[in-house]
């Protein structure tokens, strides 16, 4: 049986949009390290000022102990902190559903907390905690939000008429949360958790680098705030490279387990990646 010429037509461009949506990104960043490759040499800038691309390079493979030991600090932190806001906010989004009174007296504390500044808050943790729990906050406070309000959201987003049916058929509190409430809302789950996990390492490098400011610390963040002490640009670009890649792969993950969980069954991912 032959396959109808439109059909074809349509794999086709399907096939193509792949290979410009994987090859798209590379092009673009090949394209922006060569132009800033050629205005460091054209205009001899020195490396304290922009290094060149080769000259980072160079740093990250020669000062690749330390940056990856400080590298591996940053990403500890950060998981501690996304995990607390993970379970943190879920737990509290289920007792926000199952009391609305609760939900009415805590919710504007939470967007307090999320609309503050995390610059200003961590001086005042390092003063009060110990540095690590500090930091571990930090990345908490800032993770934390967007998953209470995400699922939040999805739970009362559940269909009137599905709830009204569990209601009809006698369910309680707890089978319609665990049957229809919990499935209906992890997309929303899952959304709050991708963005969580940058937000986390955002919260992590600002409470480093106010660590840092202070004359503690080990992070990444704080390697960025004592090469800009030294004047070591490269090696600042360095680690700014190693925390651009972590945030990528952190995404990436998260972005993954999402796809991995919904792929067979929620709209927003059937039909990728087959």
């Amino acid at each position: 049986m032959q396959t109808p010429p439109i059909m074809g037509k349509a794999a086709a461009d399907e096939r193509l949009l792949r290979i410009v949506r994987l090859l798209a990104p590379i092009a673009v960043l090949t394209v922006s390290i060569g132009l800033w490759s050629l205005i460091v040499r054209l205009n001899n800038i020195q490396p304290y000022v922009l290094p060149g691309p080769e000259a980072v390079f160079k740093t990250l493979i020669h000062d690749w102990p330390v940056l990856f030991s400080s590298l591996l600090v940053t990403l500890w932190t950060t998981m501690e902190g996304f995990v607390a806001a993970a379970a943190g906010g879920i737990l509290l989004a289920l007792l926000f559903n199952q009391s609305k009174w609760l939900e009415y007296s805590l919710f504007p504390y939470a967007v307090i907390l999320q609309v503050t500044p995390v610059i200003a808050i961590a001086p005042l943790l390092l003063i009060y905690l110990p540095q690590q729990t500090a930091v571990i906050v930090c990345a908490w406070i800032v993770g934390f939000f967007p998953v209470l309000s995400n699922t939040t959201l999805g739970l009362n987003s559940v269909d009137r008429n599905l709830a009204g049916l569990f209601q009809l058929y006698g369910a309680s509190r707890l089978q319609t949360l665990r049957y229809l409430k919990l499935p209906a809302a992890l997309p929303f789950i899952l959304g709050g958790l991708r963005i969580a996990g940058g937000l986390s390492l955002i919260g992590a490098v600002v409470a480093e680098i106010a660590a840092g400011s202070a004359g503690a610390g080990s992070g990444l963040a704080y390697r960025i705030a004592e090469s800009g002490y030294r004047l070591n640009i490269p090696r600042m670009f360095a680690a700014l490279l190693l925390l651009s890649a972590a945030g990528i792969v952190i995404y990436g993950l998260l972005a993954l387990v999402s796809h991995l969980i919904l792929r067979r069954w929620h709209e927003s991912a059937l039909g990728k990646g087959d």
